[in-house]
């Protein structure tokens, strides 16, 4: 059996065949549910919090994937990278200027290319309700996990700020009533050493506690030829834990305290130059050539001070609950986040000194959300308000450009404020409708440093009302069909390095100014999105979810870059979007013990503009996965499990260029994991032998044309082989 759910959604903008294939596929799926047999149910359900609340996964009206940690373990997946190979429309790179730590999320074609202070990410990742920022340092290890939930499209009301293509929430175990403990060691191929440990203990009738600790590490894809070194292209080495104390005094009140911790020390991840596919760019007029690369997967870099990197993250959180009566409950949460790294490219990939970029960077994260639950049978609320503020830093102190050198300083400190409310009505004991609205007012302040030459500092504030609609049917118990119109907000931008003040760009060789080009015209980003779907247990064997939505999006950033006389220049190109597709997912029970779990994604992207090769970066057509499941006895009376794991990702674009002069086509890829596990009768313990990227399918993250040279960003992924083990005691 998978823990894994699908959800369904509705659009009213597509082709003729796609609406009529759609209304028969859910007029299809209707039919089965009313004569589904409610008490044969194959799959167990699942409570889920992605509306702030305990509830069935069946009554989210919002296209929701959910991965329990048995689902986590089986499906060979370490982090949030392994979660985006299983999702419908959803992509994740490790695209981060060099970090291997780097995870960038794109759902329904939004996430956020690169990881400057002054870049929002349009999907949220939260962890136990704390809002996590920042993309590198925070490709959270998934030990100590309870479940992981992802909510695709426009999570506005409830999620608030850079929600716009969706949410994705971990959530770990809390203390609780019993002892518990729990050992997971893994090793394999490619000096693969994971070991990790969970523990519960009750420690009298108002405490608990818990916790987990964790070593991961991982041996590179390539080497550094021209570096006497033992550091590899792409290995890391995480040591993580976390520690959660909580205090009953009362059966009506309780604080959590959590505290945690990771610290990574890598090598630089893995990428190439494209010289030779750009004769008329600078990299090539200087004489070097790809000859001079090498294999993809190693570096030809002669800065030593590049090759190593790391990165640092912790938090402490407290939350507070009280259950004011049967009907009302208040939640207070604070948090505390602070995460650092260090990295860079070198972006000839040679071991001459022509383009070095070290980079550091620094971020700083506050917040405190209060918030209220009400449920009166009839009618239910969720209230609440917000304050989130965030000081960071990126700094390049000594950069070489073009033989030149140079430096960056770029910060920004962001304030946030919302209130929010949503409210649900129960017409009667099928027909729920409920509607949100959340206001929010950013703050923000940012400066830049460049080079000695030119600073800037620019201040701007931006307010949005979010609002969403929703009403869902119980066709019957274990079916539920929903329809939502769902807003979502990020606000305005700085471009994150704005070189476009010198030279090229203006046709001279002089400094503008005029700082236009880091404080652009800045305005609200927003999506409109509209959706609608089937999902649940439709027959005694097949549990699955359709879900098909339309979305449109307002002043969107996009960061494109180039090189100018003075250094490496990224800005955001502003454009509307829309964004239209279907997604599946499902779980057929074919025999006792035998489950065949599908997933499947289509979406077609329309940017519109007055560039005609405008496209929707890192966000592939078509996403899908098989994953077929046997369970049977054997002779010792315990259990065998064998599972196989398919992932396919539609070619795309690394960046958001479609125009084929450019270089930015990144080839389609699949991969395939196995996992063979044998679970005794009446022991607490498991062991299994896996497989992951069996194949060895090497493949891009993200493509980079400056019109000076291509830049490839190589995934870290790799064939590796192994066994774990695992025991509960």
């Amino acid at each position: 059996m998978t823990n894994k759910y699908p959800t369904v959604l509705a659009t009213h903008h597509a082709s003729p065949t796609f609406k009529k294939l759609s209304v028969a596929i859910s007029l299809a799926l209707i039919s089965t549910a009313s004569a589904a047999q409610e008490d044969d149910l194959a799959f167990e359900e699942i409570i889920v919090t992605a509306q702030k609340r305990e509830q069935s996964a069946y009554d989210v009206p919002s296209a929701l994937s959910v991965f329990s940690a048995a689902a986590i373990e089986k499906q060979g997946i370490n982090d949030l990278i392994d979660i985006g190979k299983f999702v419908p429309n959803l992509n994740v790179t490790s695209f981060g200027g060099g970090q291997v730590s780097s995870a960038n999320p794109f759902i329904r074609g939004i996430g956020l290319q690169d990881h400057l202070i002054t870049t929002d990410p349009g999907v949220g990742v939260y962890v136990d309700g704390v809002y996590l920022g920042r993309q590198i340092g925070q490709n959270w290890s998934l030990a100590n996990i309870e479940r992981v939930e992802v909510l695709r499209g426009p999570q506005g009301t409830l999620y608030g700020r850079n929600s716009i293509g969706g949410a994705i929430n971990i959530i770990t175990r809390k203390p609780g009533e019993e002892s518990t403990n729990r050992v997971s060691l893994q090793v394999g191929s490619r000096g693969r050493v994971n070991a990790q440990y969970y523990g519960n203990a009750k420690v009298s009738d108002q405490i608990a506690i818990s916790g987990s600790v964790g070593y991961n590490r991982r041996d590179g894809v390539g080497n550094f030829v021209n570096i006497d070194t033992s550091t590899e292209v792409g290995e890391f080495e995480d040591l993580s834990g976390r520690f959660s104390l909580r205090w009953s005094p009362s059966d009506d009140f309780s604080l959590l305290f959590a505290a945690d911790a990771n610290d990574q020390d890598s090598g630089l991840g893995p990428y190439t130059t494209l010289i030779d596919e750009l004769p008329n760019g600078a990299v090539f007029q200087s004489g070097l050539r790809n000859s001079d690369v090498g294999n993809r997967f190693d570096n030809a870099t002669g800065q030593a001070d590049l090759i190593n990197i790391g990165n640092s993250a912790s938090g402490f959180s407290v939350t507070a609950d009280y259950q004011a009566s049967e009907t009302l409950s208040v939640k207070f949460l604070a948090s505390t986040r602070e995460s650092d790294y260090t990295t860079g490219l070198d972006d000839d990939s040679t071991v001459s000194n022509f383009l070095a970029f070290g980079e550091s960077g620094e971020s700083d994260q506050t917040s405190y959300e209060l918030q209220v639950n009400g449920d009166y049978g009839t009618v239910d609320f969720v209230a609440g308000l917000y304050y989130f503020e965030e000081d960071g830093f990126n700094d390049q102190p000594a950069f070489t450009f073009n033989g030149g050198g140079g430096s960056e300083f770029l910060s920004q400190e962001l304030t946030s404020y919302a209130a929010y409310l949503n409210l649900g009505y129960n017409v009667n004991e099928d027909l729920r409708i409920s509607g949100g609205l959340r206001y929010t007012k950013d703050e923000k302040d940012a400066f830049v440093a460049i080079s000695g030459l030119f600073d800037a500092s620019a201040s701007e504030e931006f307010t949005e009302l979010s609002w969403d609609v929703s009403t869902t049917y119980e066709l019957n118990e274990t079916v539920t069909v929903y329809g939502t119109i769902a807003s979502g907000y990020q606000s305005g931008q700085f471009n994150p390095r704005p070189f476009c003040l010198f030279g090229d760009f203006f046709g001279n060789g002089g400094v503008i100014p005029t700082p236009n080009c880091f404080d652009q015209d800045l305005e609200n980003i927003t999506a409109l999105n509209y959706e609608g779907g089937i999902k649940g247990q439709v027959s005694d064997n097949l549990q699955m979810s359709l879900a098909v939505f339309y979305t449109d999006y307002s002043d969107l950033p996009y960061q494109v870059s180039n090189t100018t006389a003075e250094g490496f220049n990224t800005v955001n190109l502003i454009v509307d979007q829309t964004s239209s597709g279907v997604e599946w997912e499902s779980s057929w029970r074919i025999s006792d013990g035998f489950y065949l779990n599908t997933s499947l994604g289509y979406i077609d992207v329309d940017v519109k503009g007055d560039n005609p090769f405008a496209a929707a970066p890192l966000t592939p057509e078509i996403t899908a996965s098989i994953s077929p499941e046997y369970t049977f006895g054997v002779a010792s009376g315990g259990s065998v499990t064998i599972r196989g794991d398919y992932s396919y990702r539609d070619d795309l674009f690394g960046e958001p260029s479609s125009d084929p002069g450019r270089l930015t086509r990144i080839d389609s890829r699949s991969l395939i994991n196995f996992d063979v596990s044998y679970t005794p009768a009446h022991e607490g313990w498991t062991v299994a032998a896996y497989g992951r990227n069996a194949t060895d399918e090497r493949y891009e993250n993200a493509r980079l044309n400056t019109g000076d040279y291509v830049l490839a960003i190589l995934s870290n992924d790799a064939s590796e082989f192994g066994v774990r083990f695992s025991a509960d005691f």
